[in-house]
C-alpha cells in the first residue's frame, strides 16, 4: 500500500498540532518545522478543517487547534477518508483493461490485503502517533509544556 504525500502531511500536521495542543499553531510555523511547502499545507489545512479534524481561527490571535484529543482522532478512519478513492491495482477501477479479470483473483486477494492493512490502522490514535510529547517537540522546535 502507498500512501501519498498528501495523507503524509495531513498525518503530520495533526501530530505536530497534537504536541502544541497548548497553543495556536500557524501553517508556517507547521510548514518550517517539517521543512515543506506552506502553500501544499494551506490546502491540506483546509481539507482537515472542512472535515472537522481541526479548528483553523484566523486573525491576530488565531491559528489551528486540534478539533478533538489526539485519543479520539482514529488513524485507519483519517487514512481511509483521505485515501478512499485510491485504487491498488488497475481491476478496482473503472478504467480496468485487463482481460483476465473475469477470472481473476488477484482483485479479491488485494482487496483483503487493503482491509487488513486499515484494521491495523484502525487500531491506533493520533495519541499513538505522538509518542514521547518531548522528543517530537524537541525535533519540531515545539516548547511542549
Amino acid at each position: 500500500m502507498h500512501i501519498t504525500r498528501y495523507t503524509d502531511y495531513s498525518l503530520r500536521v495533526l501530530i505536530y498540532l497534537a504536541i502544541n495542543n497548548e497553543s495556536f499553531s500557524t501553517i508556517s510555523d507547521i510548514a518550517t518545522s517539517y521543512n515543506i511547502s506552506k502553500n501544499h499545507l494551506m490546502k491540506i489545512v483546509h481539507q482537515l478543517n472542512l472535515k472537522g479534524y481541526l479548528i483553523a481561527t484566523r486573525g491576530r490571535n488565531g491559528g489551528l487547534k486540534l478539533n478533538n484529543a489526539p485519543g479520539d482522532i482514529n488513524v485507519g478512519a483519517l487514512v481511509r477518508e483521505l485515501e478512499d478513492k485510491r485504487n491498488l491495482i488497475e481491476c478496482f477501477g473503472n478504467q480496468n483493461t485487463c482481460v483476465i479479470t473475469p477470472s481473476c483473483q488477484l482483485k479479491h486477494i488485494f482487496a483483503q490485503a487493503q482491509e487488513q492493512f486499515y484494521r491495523f490502522l484502525d487500531s491506533y490514535t493520533l495519541q499513538d502517533l505522538i509518542g514521547e510529547k518531548h522528543k517530537l517537540g524537541d525535533i519540531l522546535s515545539i516548547n511542549v509544556t
